[in-house]
């Protein structure tokens, strides 16, 4: 009976947690053009097209040196990117680094730590989808702790994050993002826990 117990407010917290997330990715958009900062950084993944948009938008408007676009597929040119972002070439060539060693998101901020130590820059301006910035802006506040990170997220097509209930697509990327950012916490809460070098860094996908 005490096992039932646990597993139902285990539940129940579970639940809190999903929405609680959920009202936090739906605050997200429209975002507000950032404070200036260092440096851009774009994170590919699904609706990499809009997330290049919004990364664009920053470097063209001024309010950052440079951008790195993080975890592009190894397949791609430099052309085809510039394609996609439909970036200026004067403004491409001189102002856009593109890093093809991230895999994911742990990867992408191991990539932009590195890119961020060659430049040496102080702040910088993170560019993702609504629905992966809370746990993307974890790792990367964990491999970056002393540089300042400012949010820019981008509005995912195919997620209505204020009714994501209301879709089978919608419920099952809140959920399993929710899941994913809820293993990261996990994770940097044992590490914190324990001396360093103890837990390996694994990454849901």
């Amino acid at each position: 009976m005490r096992f039932l117990a646990a597993l139902v407010v285990i539940g129940v917290i579970w639940t809190a947690g999903l929405f609680a997330f959920a009202d936090r990715v739906s605050r997200l958009t429209p975002a507000p053009l950032p404070e200036a900062a260092d440096g851009v950084v774009v994170l590919t993944g699904a609706g990499s097209n809009a997330r290049l948009d919004a990364g664009m938008a920053v470097l063209e408007a001024g309010l950052a040196r440079r951008l790195l676009v993080s975890g592009v597929n190894r397949e791609a040119s430099r052309e085809d990117i510039r394609i996609v972002s439909k970036a200026a070439r004067r403004l491409y060539d001189c102002c856009v680094d593109l890093g093809f060693t991230a895999a994911n998101t742990l990867g992408n901020a191991r990539e932009t730590a590195e890119w961020a130590r060659t430049m040496r820059f102080q702040s910088l301006i993170i560019v993702t989808a609504d629905y992966h910035m809370p746990r993307a802006m974890l790792e990367l506040k964990t491999a970056l702790p002393d540089i300042e990170l400012r949010s820019y997220a981008a509005a995912t097509p195919a997620l209505d994050a204020r009714r994501w209930r209301e879709t089978r697509g919608g419920a099952r990327l809140m959920i399993r993002e929710y899941s994913k950012y809820m293993t990261v916490l996990a994770r940097e809460t044992l590490r914190s826990l324990k001396p360093a070098g103890e837990l390996p860094q694994k990454e849901p996908t």
